[in-house]
């Protein structure tokens, strides 16, 4: 094969610092097709973003080039300095060291997407910090199985 083929879906997951609800709905207006800007100029295809005041979610598909902390901790840089430059906020505005991200067979992406797409409902229910233990737990559980039935 000549060519290398890389298609690994990320579902990446991040917040606010100190989880302040500083993404209000005029806000994701103009901050996801930032973000969607800034993904593309990385060579990572986007399919969704999306987030709630607290919180935003999205899946791309990674670039070969680059690790998956690259990509996030650019894209959190740069869209935290635009959001300042845009003086939106009384106060400085940056994310939460750290994210999740969650590899995604393609397979399930559509699954991911409408999860990604209704998070203003899922949210009614659910905590940000449920949420993620339940994410993180039902990737370990795959991890688990994977390693037992290599014993």
């Amino acid at each position: 094969m000549s060519h290398s083929l890389n298609r690994i879906w990320v579902h990446a997951i991040w917040s606010t610092k100190d989880k302040t609800p500083f993404l209000t709905k005029d806000i994701r207006k103009i901050l996801i097709p930032h973000l969607i800007g800034k993904y593309k100029e990385m060579k990572c295809d986007i399919r969704i973003i999306n987030g709630i005041e607290d919180h935003l979610h999205s899946l791309f598909l990674a670039n070969s080039k680059r690790s998956i902390s690259e990509i996030i901790k650019n894209i959190k840089g740069e869209s935290s300095r635009w959001l300042n430059l845009k003086e939106l906020f009384n106060e400085t505005f940056s994310w939460q060291v750290g994210y999740a991200a969650f590899s995604v067979s393609e397979s399930l992406t559509h699954k991911i997407y409408k999860y990604i797409k209704n998070q203003q409902e899922h949210h009614q229910e659910i905590t940000f910090n449920d949420e993620l233990n339940i994410l993180s737990k039902s990737h370990d559980r795959t991890v688990i199985k994977i390693k037992e039935s290599e014993d």
